[in-house]
């Protein structure tokens, strides 16, 4: 009987037996390659998916990689490109391209695989994905629509679940990079190198709010070479001025975020802009945390007659904008970590800028209520408030851990073995 499979579906089988292993063998073998725990639903999943593909009913469009790096055969030699091609099931874009695109588009592959399952990213990944900015996949866009959809991610990273943006901004970066390595993108390279910036700068926010610090950073990297390619100084000054904020909600160092914001003081070189409030707003949170009163009154000062100088035509939330909603949200930081007095009427101030949607700002400021409670001597209602805010904290943002932490260093010492006190504190390695 004439065997009318894809030849490439054929020789996946035919591998998988001369190896000797079963289809849960293969899917265990994928999975592990990914750095995916091999659970027996994944694989229970993967193998049916096996199947389908041994069979030739379907394309594998996002294991293809994988099954070539498994089994140990070229690429092109397992998926001859002349037959993945005429596939039908195969969908636009899936088609094996060459060279670098072959690699970054596995890297991509990698990174949503891993974040998917909860693993640490493959090393190597986010830097192929961001070299040279050259891959070959996406879809082409005009300027105003990649500028709109920034503005959009900017909006929304804030009212979603941490990481849920990841995959998106993944292959817009993607697309981003096929546009400035076509041969006229010469004239709008400046515009792309802007969007890159914006894209690369919330892709660093979602990855340091999943607790991926090294993606962050990478990111923030990325961000920043391509705002200074595109020379446009406010951008230059936001990348680094966010970049200090979120350095020092994912713990690094004072010292990596006092240069970050001192970079963008230093290239904003007074002209007020949204990145400059971030890095003195940065500045407010580090000598807010040190204790330091005077500091913080005095970049207080700072923050306000930047803002006082930015527009304020609308409310809308945004990571790439600066509102008013975010410098009494510094002052609340500020007031509530060295017990000023003011700190309950400036968080309840603050609540109210915030539309019910910005779930990562109104969290945080929940907390920050729960501090003021237990300076204020209520500790089992402080605590309990912190409970339920976490509990109903369905972002799951890595650096919330943070200000829990902050919350049980209020506590007065015969109250940090309480059971509320306790149940508080499993949320700083559950987050």
């Amino acid at each position: 009987m004439t065997d009318t499979r894809p030849a490439w579906s054929a020789r996946l089988e035919t591998e998988r037996l001369d190896r000797h292993w079963g289809k849960h063998e293969m899917a265990r073998r994928l999975l592990i390659h990914l750095g995916i725990t091999p659970t027996p639903d994944k694989v229970k999943n993967l193998a049916n998916q096996i199947r389908g593909y041994e069979n030739g009913a379907h394309y594998p469009r996002n294991w293809d990689y994988v099954f070539s790096e498994v089994l140990g055969i070229p690429y092109d030699e397992l998926f001859p490109k002349h037959e993945t091609a005429l596939l039908g099931t195969v969908q636009e874009g899936s088609t094996p391209r060459q060279g670098d695109d072959n690699v970054k588009r596995r890297a991509a592959i990698h990174i949503i695989s891993a974040i998917a399952a909860g693993t640490a990213i493959p090393p190597g990944a986010i830097e192929t994905l961001f070299s040279g900015l050259d891959d070959s996949l996406g879809r082409p866009l005009g300027l105003s629509e990649w500028e709109a959809t920034v503005h959009e991610y900017g909006q929304v990273v804030g009212t979603l679940p941490a990481g849920e943006l990841i995959k998106d901004l993944i292959a817009d970066i993607v697309a981003v990079g096929e546009l400035l390595n076509r041969p006229n993108s010469t004239d709008d390279r400046a515009a792309l190198m802007r969007v890159n910036a914006g894209l690369a700068g919330v892709l660093a926010v979602d990855f340091g709010d999943v607790g991926e610090k090294r993606a962050a950073r990478m990111s923030w990297a990325a961000a920043r070479q391509s705002a200074d390619a595109s020379g446009d100084r406010d951008l230059r000054v936001w990348v680094r001025g966010k970049a200090a904020q979120k350095a020092f909600w994912t713990e690094r160092p004072d010292s990596v975020v006092a240069e970050l914001a001192s970079e963008a003081i230093g290239i904003a070189d007074g002209t007020p802009s949204a990145g400059l409030a971030d890095a003195y707003a940065a500045r407010v949170y580090v000598a807010a945390a040190r204790g330091d009163t005077d500091r913080v009154d005095s970049t207080l000062d700072d923050l306000r007659r930047v803002f006082d100088h930015l527009p304020q035509d609308t409310n809308d939330q945004s990571a790439l904008a600066f509102r008013e909603s975010q410098l009494r949200w510094a002052e609340s930081y500020a007031r509530t970590w060295n017990a000023d007095p003011r700190a309950e009427v400036s968080l309840e101030h603050a609540l109210s800028l915030y539309p019910s949607n910005a779930f990562a700002p109104r969290t945080n400021l929940a907390l920050m209520k729960a501090a003021v409670m237990i300076n204020d001597r209520e500790i089992e209602a402080g605590l309990q408030h912190a409970i339920t805010t976490m509990e109903n904290d369905y972002r799951r943002c890595a650096g919330r851990a943070q200000l829990v932490k902050r919350v049980l260093h209020t506590l007065p010492g015969n109250a940090r073995t309480l059971p509320a006190a306790r149940e508080l504190h499993a949320f700083t390695t559950a987050t």
